[in-house]
């Protein structure tokens, strides 16, 4: 395989801007070192306090909260009962005259058999 000279600068290029970069880096993470913490000198009082004491307040929350309930939509409520109430005996009707359609073009069971023989 062949490698032109041109790709081979481009890769070249490319590791010494890797390297730059990686040294640099820890170049500076090395010269700023770490922090030292230093806590507060807690007695044992008051450690025995902070660990009574609950971390979280669970309970506290919903103290400040108020809960908003929504009304109970009665108008919607009773117009869908009146919808109901007004299409009922028209789905009866419908219903009725259905099924005697159906129970009269009934060509299985008993019923076909008793009109075909009163046909003969």
């Amino acid at each position: 395989m062949v490698v032109c000279g041109a790709m081979r600068f481009s890769s070249l290029s490319r590791l010494l801007v890797v390297l730059v970069l990686v040294a640099g880096g820890s170049a500076l993470a090395q010269r700023r070192g770490l922090q030292q913490f230093e806590g507060e000198a807690l007695t044992q009082e008051e450690r025995d306090a902070a660990r009574s004491r609950p971390k979280y307040n669970i309970h506290g929350y919903g103290k400040d909260v108020p809960v908003e309930t929504e009304p109970i939509p009665w108008m919607a409520i009773g117009l869908a009962g009146l919808v109901l109430l007004g299409a009922t005996p028209f789905a009866l009707k419908m219903y009725q005259e259905t099924r005697k359609e159906i129970s009269d073009s009934n060509t299985f069971g008993v019923a076909g058999r008793s009109s075909e023989e009163e046909q003969e």
